[in-house]
């Protein structure tokens, strides 16, 4: 008869495995992908190495499940500022500002998930993160194209160019000595100047012109 755990059991090894995702994730902000070692999160959490291998086979599965984590958490973060804003450019800009200005309150954190080297069970992890930024701006972006803020265009090409734009232009202060968040209102301000909105997300008029914006 196989053997099967008794609820005691499967509840201690549950925390003991919320335990290392914990240490893992303090790891990941202070040190990098690079010093997350098995070793390191299993000190960390002060448990023997080999109880780490006992609920991940490899430091790869410990970080993917980890950066798991850490994407929902970010995502939901996104979505619930984005969703909270009135004007369609409003609910772009949310995506840009919240993401970066929580990024650069753990610089070390955000820099594993955007770019630092991994091994590919992370890297695939890193992939969903990314789209599901991508699939909240073009969300954002179908709701201007269709209250005519946004001129016509394919909402997931667009997307995608801005989650790379900013990614891209995030890993320099996300590695700088002090971070700096001086970037935040320029990406905010070329990501609706590229989807050819303008401030006023003010819908057209009958005339071809545009609503004059309320003061």
């Amino acid at each position: 008869m196989p053997y099967r755990r008794t609820p005691d059991v499967q509840a201690r090894l549950d925390a003991q495995r919320e335990l290392l995702l914990d240490a893992a994730v303090r790891l990941l902000a202070e040190r990098g992908y690079a010093g997350c070692s098995v070793a390191a999160v299993a000190a960390a959490a002060g448990v023997a190495t080999g109880s780490v291998y006992r609920h991940f086979p490899s430091k790869a599965e410990l970080v993917a499940e980890l950066f798991r984590r850490v994407v929902e958490r970010e995502v939901a973060a996104v979505e619930q500022a984005s969703a909270s804003a009135s004007e369609v450019t409003d609910r772009i800009t949310a995506v840009i500002e919240t993401f970066a200005t929580r990024a650069l309150k753990a610089p070390r954190l955000a820099y594993a998930l955007l770019a630092e080297p991994v091994d590919a069970p992370v890297e695939q992890q890193r992939l969903v993160f990314r789209q599901a930024f991508r699939d909240i701006v073009a969300r954002r972006i179908s709701e201007g194209v269709a209250a005519g803020v946004l001129p016509a265009q394919d909402a997931d090409i667009a997307a995608a160019a801005l989650v790379g734009a900013v990614a891209e232009v995030m890993i320099g202060p996300l590695t700088a000595e002090s971070a700096d968040a001086d970037a935040i209102p320029t990406l905010c301000t070329f990501a609706i100047q590229a989807l050819g909105g303008s401030a006023c997300d003010t819908p057209p008029d009958g005339n071809g012109g545009h609503h004059a914006a309320h003061p």
